[in-house]
């Protein structure tokens, strides 16, 4: 009984079926990024953050996040992050420091299990789909920031590299923060990329910036121009 019960509730979906569920997302997506296009241009100019969710409080690379988030925050950028735990977290914090409650952007994502909304966001607003909330955690900052991360951070990484590489965004500031982790990929571009295979152009490697320097990294984003929608 149980494996015949199993079989129904795995059952394909009938033709009919996929085009009510199409619909239904389509809905949403298209929601969604009309309340994210919404939200985000109340923020003219904004640094979006990456990195690990799982660096806590102690990390080095969290202290950093939160130091530099305070600096740009008190500058009068938006700190805008996916609103979760560790960079974000620390991002948003700094946020926070800097400038209390104006600053501290969070562009959450709805998960069945668990809260993952850090208690620094001060503004935001919640997406059921991660890619929808990705389009807009890329839209008109005026720089990215990326701390060492997993598969996620590197996702979100290649794919904002790969629009400015591809011209269909502007040409934006990437600031890869954290020598050793960043490094050994650079590294891996110039020889194996680039030198090797020739898959890569070489002023492909000068559409970022590894940097640890505060003050460097400051400069980089107030030089960036305001970003056009």
């Amino acid at each position: 009984m149980t494996k015949i019960k199993a079989q129904q509730k795995n059952k394909p979906l009938t033709i009919s079926e996929m085009e009510v569920n199409s619909k239904k997302r389509i809905a949403v997506i298209t929601s969604e990024f009309k309340k994210g296009f919404a939200f985000i241009r109340n923020y003219p100019k904004s640094v979006t953050f990456f990195g690990s969710t799982r660096f806590k409080q102690n990390n080095p690379y969290y202290k950093k996040a939160r130091q530099i988030a305070e600096t740009l925050s008190r500058a009068g950028f938006a700190v805008v992050t996916g609103g979760g735990p560790g960079i974000m977290e620390a991002a948003n914090r700094g946020a926070v420091d800097g400038d209390g409650k104006e600053h501290s952007i969070g562009l959450c994502i709805k998960l069945p299990r668990e809260q993952t909304t850090n208690p620094y966001v001060m503004r935001g607003i919640e997406f059921e789909y991660f890619f929808s909330r990705k389009v807009i955690l890329s839209f008109s900052a005026e720089a990215y920031i990326y701390f060492p991360g997993g598969f996620g951070t590197l996702d979100e990484f290649f794919e904002i590299i790969t629009l400015i590489q591809t011209g269909k965004i502007e040409k934006v500031p990437i600031i890869l923060v954290g020598n050793d982790y960043w490094k050994p990929l650079d590294a891996f571009f110039k020889k194996t990329l680039y030198k090797k295979n020739g898959t890569i152009h070489k002023d492909d490697m000068k559409l970022y910036t590894i940097t640890e320097d505060q003050k460097e990294i400051l400069k980089i984003v107030k030089n960036a121009p305001l970003r056009r929608e």
